[in-house]
């Protein structure tokens, strides 16, 4: 595959199927690629270092002011422009302080025992759903999971859960590099319904506070001084919920389906729970849950010995820099003994994901409690990727359960 051609594979509807190939060929080119106001880079330590730089700018309202005038008539766009997702110093700074305030480390590692919880209770929920004994792993544990933990962050009543995965399928197609008419016009439906439910949400919450997301964040918005405007508040809010369980749950389909595919290294987890950390970090580099993201350019510069000028964009592969060569050895091989290994799955620098640690905690949880639960789990059909490449995963994964190890400690 030619340059021009990996290009256009990586811009096209099918790059969901299999971007590898097209990586590999834009590497071969050299770790950044591009000329004129795009640029493309797959080279880790390209990637890495525009991550860290201040003077590498996101995807803000400035910069979609130039490309689309009509943005802010579809709310769908308007609530992650709105977020710290969306936002350069100082704006971000600020709100990522904010919520760095109340996603604290202590908060989340008081989830664990909450996780624990949640993961018996849906690989009992994906026991009892077999039908002629297959299940699918992505509507019973890797989207209810990630759901359900996110939602116990954010002070999120149990028995609304249930509309998020649909609302959350509408709005994240706005974050793929392209998408239709037809996509915006769902993603901007969901965006309406999404914040109507936080609005009643937060005034149930002003009226009960209580040791939550929703809460410490509407505080946050009513106090005076360094707050969140009301846009502001909503768009955190709506990035918090939906990326909260977006990226974990295809962290968690990514991560079944690697190991299905590999009987060896599931025995090893199942016999060693203590190997989930370096097996989930592995996952994340092989196979990364967010592909791809993007920045500009505020200043002339230099990236790989390439002149990038003031205003470019560039598009960042993550999935590309984690299978560099010149990083990783063997990149294309899964091994979970990889020494060093420190994927950009999550980004790198001020916009580093706030929710990673969270990810890799249900991962570190989730996968050997379904392998030692079921350890004769098996693929019962080919599984259906989703058409998407920015946040990259599956839609269904059937498998065969097997019998149940009622030996297992979960």
């Amino acid at each position: 595959m030619d340059l021009a051609a990996a290009v256009a594979s990586l811009l096209s509807p099918k790059a969901s199927m299999d971007p590898y190939p097209a990586y590999a060929a834009l590497r071969s080119a050299g770790p950044i690629v591009g000329t004129g106001s795009t640029y493309f880079v797959s080279g880790y330590d390209a990637a890495d270092s525009i991550l860290r730089d201040p003077a590498m700018g996101t995807y803000d309202s400035r910069q979609l002011d130039e490309h689309f005038d009509d943005w802010r008539e579809n709310l769908g766009v308007k609530l992650f422009v709105d977020s710290m997702l969306r936002q350069n110093p100082p704006n971000h700074t600020r709100m990522r302080r904010l919520a760095s305030g109340v996603f604290t480390a202590r908060r989340v590692a008081r989830l664990r025992d909450v996780i624990v919880e949640q993961v018996d209770e849906v690989l009992d929920e994906l026991e009892g759903s077999g039908r002629d004994g297959v299940a699918d792993v992505v509507a019973h544990l890797a989207y209810p999971l990630p759901i359900a933990v996110i939602c116990a962050l954010l002070g999120v009543p149990p028995e609304d859960r249930g509309q998020f995965r649909r609302l959350a399928e509408a709005l994240t197609t706005v974050l793929e590099v392209r998408f239709t008419q037809a996509q915006a016009t769902a993603a901007h439906a969901a965006a309406q319904e999404l914040t109507a439910y936080f609005e009643s949400l937060i005034a149930l919450r002003r009226q009960e506070p209580r040791d939550d997301l929703v809460t410490a964040l509407a505080a946050a918005h009513d106090s005076g001084g360094d707050k969140l405007t009301a846009d502001e508040l909503m768009g955190n809010l709506a990035l918090l919920l939906v990326a909260g369980f977006e990226t974990t749950t295809n962290l968690l389909g990514n991560g079944v389906q690697l190991l299905i595919e590999r009987p060896a290294q599931a025995a090893r987890l199942r016999a060693d729970p203590d190997l989930a950390p370096a097996f989930v970090e592995e996952i994340l580099r092989y196979d990364s849950p967010v592909q791809l993201t993007e920045r500009f350019a505020g200043e002339d510069t230099v990236v790989a010995g390439l002149p990038v000028p003031a205003g470019s964009e560039l598009i960042i592969f993550l999935g590309a820099a984690n299978r560099d060569p010149a990083r990783f050895r063997d990149p294309d091989r899964f091994d979970p003994d990889r020494a060093g290994n420190a994927p950009l799955s999550f980004g790198a620098g001020a916009h580093y994901c706030l929710g990673a640690p969270l990810a890799r905690l249900e991962a570190q949880v989730a996968l050997p409690a379904l392998l030692r639960r079921f350890p004769q789990i098996t693929a019962a059909g080919e599984p259906g990727r989703r058409d998407r490449l920015t946040l990259r995963g599956w839609a269904t994964q059937p498998v065969t359960l097997g019998s149940r190890d009622t030996a297992s400690v979960d």
